[in-house]
C-alpha cells in the first residue's frame, strides 16, 4: 500500500460514500477526462461535464434535504471537488462555483429564500458568487455596486468583474453597498439575483491563460428590479456573512487545487517510470527520486490538512478562518509547483499541448490568485501572531 492509498484509509469513508466516490471516479474517467483536452482547446462551457454531474445529483450534496438536496458531509464534497478538478479543471471550479454562491444562502438565507431559490440548484442549476469590481478586488469594502430600497423592492446598479459561472448561473449571491449606509464595511450587503431580470447584462467573457471551459465574465447592472424578499439577513450584514462564507470556500478551493497537484504528480510517477534515458527509466535517476519525494512529502501533508479542516466544519467549529487560509495557501502554492515540476519532468514534451502537463501549469496558476491572493492568506496568518 503506498502513501495515498493509506491516507485515503484513514479517512473512514462509510459505504454509502465509497459508492458516491466511485461513481464520481468513474463519470470522471469515462466523460470529464476525456473532454478536458477539448475544451481547454476550444473555450466551449462544458455542457456535457454539467450534464454528467447533474445525473449523479452532485448539487444535492451540499443541500439540505428538505430544500431538495441529499445533504453529506463537507469532507466528501472536497473530495468530489478533487476528483473532477483531477480530470478537468474547468469543470472542477464550475461546479464548486455552485457551493460557493449557494452555501451563504443555505447557512444566512431565511426558510422561505431557501425553499423557493435552492430546489433550481438541487435540480442541477448552477450558481455563481459576485463580489469582485475593477476597485474591489482583494478589499471588498471597495466595491461600488449600489443597493437602493424602493418599497417592496431593491434597484441595484453597478457592475462585477472575473464572475466565475457568470454568464451561466441560474442563481448568482450578490454584494453590494445599502444606499442609505455610509459607512463602508457597515453598507455592504447580499442578496439573491435569479436568472432572466432584466437590467442584468454580460459585458465580457475574458480570454484566460488556464481555465478555458470556464466562463469568467464582466457583468453590469442597470436598475435591477430585485424583490427585497432576495436580500439576505438584514441591510449591513454583508461583510459578516462574506466573511464567513469565504471560511467554507477557501477549503473548496483548496480543494481544486488538490485535485490540480494529484494529476500533475500522478502524470510525472507515470511519465518517469516509462521514460528511458541512458538506458534506464529516469525514475532511476536520484535527482528525480528526490523530487518525487519532496513532492509527495508535500501533498500527503496538504491531504491531511485539507481532510483537517473539513473534520472542523463537519464537527461544528464556527472559528477556523486560519486553518482555511492556510489550506488555500499551501494547496494552491503546492499546485503551481508540481505542475511546474512536471512540466520539467517530461522536457520538452511538457510543454507542448500533446501532454496535459503545459495545461495543468496554466490550470494552477489562478489557484494563487483568486478567493484572496496568497499574499493575502499570508498577510492574514502572520497578523494572526499579533499579541497587541
Amino acid at each position: 500500500m503506498n502513501l495515498f492509498e493509506q491516507i485515503d484509509r484513514a479517512r473512514h469513508w462509510n459505504h454509502e460514500q465509497r459508492l458516491i466516490l466511485d461513481q464520481v471516479r468513474r463519470m470522471a474517467d469515462e466523460v470529464i477526462a476525456p473532454n478536458a483536452e477539448r475544451t481547454d482547446a476550444t473555450g466551449e462551457f462544458p455542457w456535457h461535464n454539467v450534464k454528467a454531474i447533474n445525473e449523479l445529483g452532485l448539487n444535492t450534496v451540499f443541500i439540505p434535504e428538505q430544500f431538495g438536496g441529499m445533504p453529506m458531509s463537507y469532507k466528501l464534497y472536497l473530495e468530489i471537488v478533487s476528483i473532477i478538478s483531477e480530470a478537468c479543471a474547468s469543470t472542477g471550479i464550475i461546479y464548486a462555483t455552485n457551493f460557493h454562491g449557494m452555501k451563504p444562502l443555505i447557512d444566512f438565507g431565511s426558510d422561505e429564500q431557501r425553499a423557493r431559490l435552492l430546489p433550481k440548484i438541487a435540480e442541477g442549476g448552477l450558481g455563481a458568487l459576485a463580489i469582485t469590481e475593477p476597485t474591489a478586488g482583494s478589499d471588498a469594502t471597495g466595491m461600488k455596486t449600489k443597493f437602493r430600497p424602493d418599497g417592496e423592492d431593491i434597484i441595484v446598479t453597478g457592475s462585477k468583474v472575473f464572475i466565475t459561472n457568470g454568464d451561466v448561473a441560474d442563481r448568482i449571491l450578490l454584494f453590494g453597498k445599502w444606499s442609505e449606509i455610509d459607512d463602508a464595511k457597515k453598507a455592504i450587503s447580499v442578496l439573491i439575483l435569479e436568472k432572466g431580470m432584466p437590467g442584468f447584462n454580460v459585458i465580457g467573457k475574458e480570454k484566460k491563460m488556464g481555465h478555458s471551459g470556464s466562463s469568467t465574465c464582466a457583468l453590469s447592472f442597470e436598475n435591477i428590479r430585485v424583490p427585497r424578499a432576495n436580500l439576505i439577513g438584514e441591510p449591513g450584514d454583508g461583510l459578516k456573512i462574506l466573511l464567513a462564507s469565504l471560511n467554507k470556500s477557501r477549503p473548496s478551493v483548496a480543494a481544486h487545487a488538490r485535485g490540480i497537484a494529484r494529476a500533475a504528480f500522478k502524470d510525472m510517477v507515470a511519465y518517469s517510470n516509462e521514460r528511458v534515458q541512458s538506458g534506464r527509466a529516469i525514475l532511476d535517476f536520484q535527482g528525480n527520486q528526490f523530487t518525487l519525494a519532496d513532492l509527495a512529502g508535500e501533498l500527503a501533508m496538504v491531504e491531511r490538512w485539507i481532510d483537517y479542516v473539513a473534520e472542523l466544519v463537519d464537527g461544528g467549529s464556527s472559528n477556523f478562518g486560519m486553518e482555511a487560509s492556510l489550506a488555500k495557501l499551501r494547496a494552491s502554492d503546492l499546485a503551481m509547483k508540481m505542475a511546474t515540476e512536471c512540466v520539467q519532468f517530461y522536457g520538452g514534451y511538457g510543454y507542448c499541448r500533446d501532454y496535459r502537463a503545459e495545461r495543468l501549469m496554466r490550470d494552477a496558476k489562478i489557484t494563487q490568485i483568486w478567493e484572496g491572493t496568497n499574499q493575502i492568506h499570508r498577510q492574514l496568518i502572520g497578523r494572526s501572531f499579533r499579541t497587541k
